[in-house]
């Protein structure tokens, strides 16, 4: 057992190759890891002397960064958590783990297939230090790694002989260098206000965090999800005339789906501040049907190149006048079905869409058309 408590120093190594490119296998075996482990050890002792006081421990998998950065950096703690029960001085202080007949010792080790296609993929190392090291050590780490982290040529040739493609680049980061690079990237496409609330989510997630994206629709971080405003109050406060405004919502319905995809992959739930949401749809009940009138029906708002953007529930009401009770928004190609399913059974209808073929609108919002009067 070790006389001091170890204290995790998260960090990657990162590697990049051209688009297109891909990687012979996401995992590597015991003795490649091992191997590999060894090379990272003598990489990083030359950046900091030091580090031959505390342990190594490196994931023999490569990781798309979502895949790292989720609540509790689950893949971190596993690393730490495996690396821990290893008996201190094992192989000079240097662990690894890899697969064995395919298996990993976790599955929090195993990468997603979904996640495989990026050219940037990280193994994740972790430098576990007595508490009287880890504050040098971790301040030694966020200087010389950004500076000077370049993988030696040793570990780069044996990259690319091992994974069977060109690097672009090999080089050590820091989970705090990573979080920054993740930043800069979410900015450079417009998705600022989503890494504000992301970066609360895995920094200081007791704290609660608000913004707005960049159509304005109201979001805000708080216990464990990010909660969204309504698209159809966003709607309502929309000026212009109906085709701006229709062109508008379906701006807003697009950004709603990169968010909800980005998210899902971080594993950070999105949920509706007055509504329901589920696995890749937003729900807002504004109305009981009314048993007096006929059947509610379904209706599919629609938007080019976006297909379905909305669907709202309603019943023929008073002097024919549509009376709204629902509105949904399918976020995933995959979420239309079950979205509709949701809203046939919860108003005891047939589960038939009327395609609109465009957005409808009124002075308030998302409409349906009136019936037409024979």
């Amino acid at each position: 057992m070790d006389a001091q408590p170890l204290i995790a120093l998260p960090a990657v190594l990162a590697l990049e190759w051209l688009p297109g490119q891909s990687p012979t296998a996401v995992t590597l075996s015991r003795d490649d890891a091992d191997a590999l482990a060894a090379l990272v050890a003598e990489d990083l002792h030359a950046l900091l002397p030091r580090i031959g006081e505390a342990r190594l421990a490196l994931a023999g998998a490569l990781f798309d960064p979502v895949e790292l950065l989720r609540p509790g950096f689950p893949v971190w703690a596993t690393l730490d958590e495996l690396a821990r029960r290893v008996p201190r001085g094992h192989l000079e202080n240097v662990v690894a783990f890899g697969s064995h007949q395919g298996q990993m010792p976790a599955q929090t080790l195993v990468p997603e297939p979904g996640h495989a296609g990026g050219a940037l993929r990280l193994l994740p190392l972790s430098v576990l230090a007595t508490e009287a090291l880890a504050g040098d050590l971790a301040q030694d780490i966020e200087v010389q790694l950004v500076g000077r982290g370049e993988a030696g040529a040793r570990t780069a040739d044996w990259l690319m002989r091992t994974l069977g493609v060109p690097l672009e680049h090999a080089r050590y980061l820091s989970r705090n260098d990573l979080l920054a690079l993740t930043c800069v990237q979410y900015e450079h496409v417009n998705l600022a206000p989503l890494w504000t609330l992301l970066e609360v989510a895995l920094l200081t997630p007791y704290q609660g965090e608000s913004t707005l994206s960049a159509r304005g629709l109201p979001l805000r971080y708080a216990d464990g999800a990010v909660h969204a405003g309504s698209p159809a109050a966003w709607l309502a406060r929309q000026a212009g005339d109906a085709a701006d405004r229709a062109h508008a919502f379906a701006g807003l319905v697009f950004e709603l789906r990169q968010y909800a995809a980005l998210l899902q992959a971080h594993r950070l739930p999105l949920a509706l501040e007055q509504g329901e949401a589920d696995a890749g749809w937003l729900l807002e009940t504004l109305a009981e049907p009314d048993p007096a009138l006929a059947p509610p029906a379904l209706f599919a708002h629609e938007a080019p190149g976006l297909g379905t953007v909305a669907l709202s529930v309603a019943q023929r009401g008073a002097e024919g006048r549509p009376r709204l009770l629902a509105h949904g928004y399918p976020l995933a190609p995959q979420a239309l079905g079950p979205l509709v399913a949701v809203l046939a059974a919860r108003f005891g209808i047939e589960p038939a869409l009327q395609a609109l073929g465009r957005v409808v609108l009124d002075e308030n919002g998302l409409a349906v058309p009136s019936p037409s009067r024979h």
